[in-house]
């Protein structure tokens, strides 16, 4: 067996440092590869955050511009809002006030031709107009009250509807019937009632006279009863 010379040893060694020296070469360039790849995936992974940043941004700011302008237009829908809720009421209270003056209207109207029926068919000595009376935290207000005294001692109360519906004959029968409440001054008078109108509903005059109540309509600009002369009007408050 032959041995192995001093310089076969050195020619290994040098090629186990060549192959040391490639394996080095070929590591150090896979490295910086793999450094360079990394730089570059994290670059580009800075850039698209910083582009998803830069679109969140302006999201946000459209967001923000939307959102002052729904505010601005909230605001300008509030305040027109207030302004016609102002105007209505205000319409309201004008139309309120064209309905007093009509009424008004209608009881000066009918003042003239009833003190003449009350004081011929009746025997009334006192016709008072617009008599409002407040007992117990409550007020009622009466278009006509009239009354005679003596041998008479009668009270009759006048209300008077520029138009007359189904509920004005409830609302003058809770009037009749707590009459004596407010008016103990005439507690000891026979009370009757008349409803008055320059328009009624249909069926209206009919459902007053059974409710008991005269009845009295304008012609020719004079109220006149339109109850039967045999009518027997209700004694309110009696029995």
């Amino acid at each position: 067996m032959a041995s192995t010379t001093l310089e076969e040893v050195r020619s290994l060694f040098r090629e186990v440092a060549e192959q040391f020296k490639e394996s080095d070469r070929k590591f150090r360039e896979s490295t910086q590869e793999s450094d360079r790849k990394f730089r570059e995936s994290t670059q580009e992974t800075d850039r698209k955050f910083q582009e998803t940043d830069r679109k969140f941004q302006e999201s946000n700011q459209e967001t923000n511009r939307k959102f002052q302008e729904v505010s601005r237009e909230f605001e300008v829908s509030a305040k027109r809002f207030k302004q016609t809720e102002r105007m209505i009421k205000e319409i309201g209270c004008q139309i309120g006030g064209i309905g007093d003056k009509f009424g008004y209207f209608t009881e000066g109207m009918a003042l003239p031709s009833m003190e003449r029926i009350l004081a011929k068919r009746f025997g009334m000595t006192v016709v008072m107009p617009r008599v409002r009376i407040r007992k117990g935290g409550e007020t009622i207000e009466i278009d006509v009250l009239s009354y005679a005294n003596g041998d008479v001692n009668l009270a009759v109360v006048v209300e008077v509807k520029s138009r007359v519906k189904k509920d004005s004959i409830l609302q003058f029968r809770n009037i009749m019937e707590r009459f004596r409440e407010f008016f103990p001054e005439h507690g000891n008078k026979t009370v009757l009632g008349i409803l008055a109108g320059v328009d009624w509903d249909r069926g209206t005059e009919e459902e007053a006279r059974d409710a008991g109540f005269l009845t009295a309509s304008i012609h020719d600009e004079i109220f006149k009863l339109t109850t039967a002369s045999d009518f027997v009007p209700k004694r309110w408050g009696e029995g």
